[in-house]
């Protein structure tokens, strides 16, 4: 995978946005919170992090090319070096999950709201019904 592979997947979840922060991160969002992060500088020493679970963290962080995530470790959070260090089917379920620990830690108020707009925005692209022919 790379940068817009990974970006194209992510945004390919439900609800999700993205936007640029801190000048050089492209931050992929459920509910106006963040799961993935892309590193869009060159220089960088790692070139994503995403949230995983507890345990997943201490078994990847254990693998070459994959570290702690900087000023996010403490959440679960790793950095890939490459793109590579991982499968893609295995990156995309980490993904996945990711987001889904994100998602599911939203306030009802928050999941509420991405439903009503996901209904209207449904509802507005939705052809109107044409009117009957009384014959």
């Amino acid at each position: 995978m790379d940068i817009e592979s990974v970006r194209k997947f992510c945004l390919s979840l439900p609800h999700v946005t993205e936007g640029v922060q801190w000048e050089d991160d492209l931050l992929m969002r459920i509910g106006n919170k963040m799961f993935c992060v892309l590193s869009l500088e060159r220089e960088s020493d790692h070139c994503m992090s995403f949230k995983c679970t507890p345990e997943k963290f201490a078994e990847l962080v254990e693998q070459e090319g994959i570290m702690p995530a900087p000023y996010v470790a403490r959440y679960h959070w790793v950095a890939l070096e490459r793109f590579d260090v991982l499968p893609e089917r295995e990156l995309k379920s980490l993904l996945t999950t990711a987001y889904e620990l994100v998602r599911d830690k939203l306030t009802k108020k928050v999941r509420d709201g991405l439903s009503t707009k996901a209904s209207a925005k449904k509802t507005a692209n939705a052809r109107p019904s044409r009117p009957k022919r009384r014959g």
